[in-house]
C-alpha cells in the first residue's frame, strides 16, 4: 500500500484524500446518531451534503439545521474544517501533534496543496495555518455570538455561532438555522454581516496572503507580487461587485456588500436570489466564477489567474511586456492562465448543458447559476438544488469535486509519461 502511495504524483494523493473523505462523511451523516427523529436522509442527499461540505460550497439537499442532529453538524462541520485546510495539512498536523516528524514525501504533498513555491519552512508555515485559522475563527464566534444570543438559549447560540464561524471563515455557505433560511433573518444585522464578510475576505485571500500582511505590518510597498495582486483584484471584485448589484437589484448597500463578498464562493445569502433580475444573477455569476485566492480556503479560477489573464491580453493589445507593481510576470503565467479558464469553462458549460439535459423544466439562467456555484465551491443557489434529479445531483457532486482540486489538478491526474521523445517540425497556424 505505502509502496504504491510512493509512486503517486501528489495532485493524485490528494485527490485520493478528498475522494475517501467524502466517502467516510457521507456514512457518517447517514448514522441514526446523525439524523433527528422523525427526518430521513437518503444516501445520494449525504453524498452530495458530504461533497459539498469538503468541497467547501454548502450546496445543499436537505436542510443542515432541520436534518442533522448536534452530532451530526458537528461532523458537518468538520467535514467542513477539513476541506477548507485540506486532506493533507489535516493529516500533517496529526502527525506533528503526535510528536513525530513530516517526511519529505509528506512535506511534498503540503506544498502542492497550499500552493507553495518550495518545500522550504513548510511545517513551520503549516503550524501558522492552524493558528491563523483557530484565532479567526474563535474571534468570528464570538462576535456572531453577541448576536445569535439575542434569539437562541446560551448553548444554541455558541453552537451555532462556532459553525457560523467555521463556515465563513473556509468560504463555505452551511448555515444551521433551520427552514432553509440561510441569513435572510439576519439581512439587518450590520455586525453579523460584516463579522462574516470579515471572515470570507480572509479565509479568501489565502494564508500565504495573511502571513505576509501581518508580517510586513500591513505596509503596502513592502508586500510581495502575489499579495498586492490577491488584495487589490480582490477589493476591485468586491466595489464592481457590490455597485453593479445595487444598480440591479432591490436591496440595501449592506445586502448587495454581502453578496458581492459572499459570492466569492463563500455562498451565504441575505435575500432570496430566486427574486434577483437575470442582470443580477449574471454578476453573480461572473464573480463566483472568478472566485478566491490561490493557497485559500475558496474555489474558482482563481484572483490570480484572473489577474494573469488580464494582463496577457493588456500585453497582447498593447504591444508592452506583463508586469504590474513594479515586477515582471512570469512568461508562463498568462499560458497557464489562459489553460485553467478554458478548463474552468468547459466545465461550467458542458455541466450546464447536461443539466439542462436532465432537468428540461427549468430556466436555463437557473441552471448556469447552479452549475457555477457548484464549481466555484460557492453554495448560492436560486433554489432549485433539492428539486434536482439524482442524476443531477451527481452531475453536481462531480463538478464541486473538480471545482475543488482545480481542474488543471484534475486535467493532469491522468499524466503518466514523463514526457515526448519525439520532436516536430514547427507548423504555422492563423490565429486572430
Amino acid at each position: 500500500m505505502f509502496s504504491f502511495l510512493k509512486k503517486q504524483s501528489p495532485a493524485r494523493i490528494i485527490a485520493g484524500g478528498f475522494a475517501l473523505v467524502i466517502l467516510l462523511g457521507s456514512i457518517l451523516l447517514c448514522l441514526p446518531c446523525s439524523v433527528k427523529e422523525g427526518a430521513t436522509i437518503r444516501y445520494i442527499d449525504a453524498l452530495y451534503t458530504s461533497t459539498s461540505a469538503v468541497c467547501v460550497t454548502g450546496l445543499i439537499a436537505v436542510d443542515a439545521g432541520d436534518t442533522f442532529t448536534p452530532l451530526g453538524q458537528f461532523f458537518l462541520a468538520s467535514l467542513i474544517q477539513i476541506g477548507g485546510l485540506g486532506v493533507t495539512s489535516i493529516g500533517a498536523g496529526v502527525i506533528l501533534l503526535m510528536g513525530k516528524r513530516v517526511n519529505l514525501k509528506g512535506r511534498n504533498l503540503i506544498r502542492e496543496s497550499m500552493n507553495l513555491d518550495s518545500g522550504k519552512g513548510t511545517v513551520r508555515f503549516l503550524k501558522s495555518v492552524f493558528l491563523t485559522t483557530m484565532a479567526f475563527e474563535l474571534a468570528g464566534a464570538a462576535l456572531s455570538f453577541l448576536v445569535f444570543i439575542r434569539d437562541y438559549p446560551p448553548l444554541r447560540a455558541l453552537g451555532i455561532s462556532l459553525f457560523h464561524s467555521v463556515a465563513a471563515f473556509n468560504n463555505s455557505g452551511f448555515d444551521i438555522l433551520g427552514n432553509y433560511q440561510n441569513l435572510i433573518p439576519y439581512r439587518d444585522s450590520v455586525l453579523l454581516n460584516l463579522v462574516t464578510c470579515g471572515l470570507i475576505f480572509f479565509g479568501g485571500i489565502g494564508f500565504l496572503v495573511i502571513r505576509e500582511v501581518i508580517q510586513k505590518r500591513f505596509r503596502w510597498k513592502a508586500l510581495s507580487m502575489h499579495a498586492r495582486v490577491v488584495l487589490s483584484v480582490s477589493g476591485v471584485l468586491i466595489l464592481v461587485g457590490t455597485l453593479l448589484l445595487k444598480l440591479t437589484e432591490n436591496i440595501s448597500w449592506l445586502g448587495a456588500l454581502f453578496h458581492s463578498v459572499s459570492a466569492r464562493t463563500a455562498g451565504f445569502s441575505t435575500y432570496a436570489l430566486g427574486d434577483f433580475t437575470n442582470a443580477g444573477l449574471l454578476v453573480l455569476i461572473v464573480l463566483m466564477f472568478i472566485g478566491a485566492s490561490p493557497g485559500s480556503t475558496g474555489g474558482g479560477i482563481k484572483t490570480g489567474t484572473f489577474f494573469a489573464l488580464l494582463q496577457g491580453v493588456k500585453s497582447a493589445a498593447t504591444n508592452h511586456s506583463e508586469k504590474a507593481f513594479r515586477y515582471a510576470l512570469p512568461p508562463d503565467s498568462f499560458r497557464k492562465a489562459a489553460v485553467i479558464t478554458l478548463l474552468a469553462l468547459s466545465v461550467v458549460v458542458s455541466g450546464t448543458y447536461i443539466m439542462a439535459v436532465m432537468e428540461p423544466q427549468l430556466d436555463l439562467m437557473d441552471i448556469l447559476f447552479e452549475v457555477t456555484s457548484a464549481f466555484g465551491t460557492v453554495g448560492l443557489s436560486t433554489g432549485i438544488t433539492t428539486t434536482l434529479s439524482d442524476g443531477s445531483k451527481l452531475l453536481s457532486i462531480l463538478i464541486m469535486y473538480i471545482g475543488r482540486l482545480g481542474p488543471l489538478t484534475v486535467a493532469s491526474l491522468w499524466y503518466f509519461t514523463r514526457g515526448e521523445r519525439i520532436s516536430y517540425p514547427e507548423g504555422n497556424i492563423a490565429i486572430g
